[in-house]
């Protein structure tokens, strides 16, 4: 299954699987799923899935699927500030140009219980 969605003016086209198609029609309420582009020492992409981040930049895919691009930094950087398994603390990346950051595809599976997602600029 596929669609393209519009985010800050880019379309980004959002492709699921089969898997993922059949888990979602079982929800009661829309999959959130947020592309999350995080910059720190280094960059770093993640698929994050039903977090009630900040979808100020989402738009939805179906009744059942809302995506959002988040683009966000650490606090700090250095790892001996955070302790052992930890995440670092996120803030909200202000980007002059997000538009230029917003990724090009969005693929989404199911798979043994688990959502996975893979996205790509």
């Amino acid at each position: 299954m596929q669609a393209t969605i519009e985010i800050l003016g880019k379309n980004v086209q959002v492709e699921w699987s089969r898997s993922a198609d059949k888990a979602m029609s079982s929800l009661s309420s829309p999959l959130l799923v947020e592309m999350e582009l995080y910059f720190s020492c280094l960059i770093r992409k993640a698929v994050r899935f039903g977090r009630s981040a900040d979808m100020r930049y989402s738009a939805p895919v179906s009744a059942l699927l809302q995506v959002g691009f988040r683009p966000v930094m650490t606090r700090v950087c250095k790892v001996c500030d955070v302790n052992d398994g930890d995440e670092p603390p996120l803030d909200d990346f202000q980007i002059n140009k997000p538009e230029a950051f917003v990724p090009k595809r969005l693929f989404i599976d199911f798979k043994r219980g688990q959502w996975l997602g893979e996205f790509y600029m």
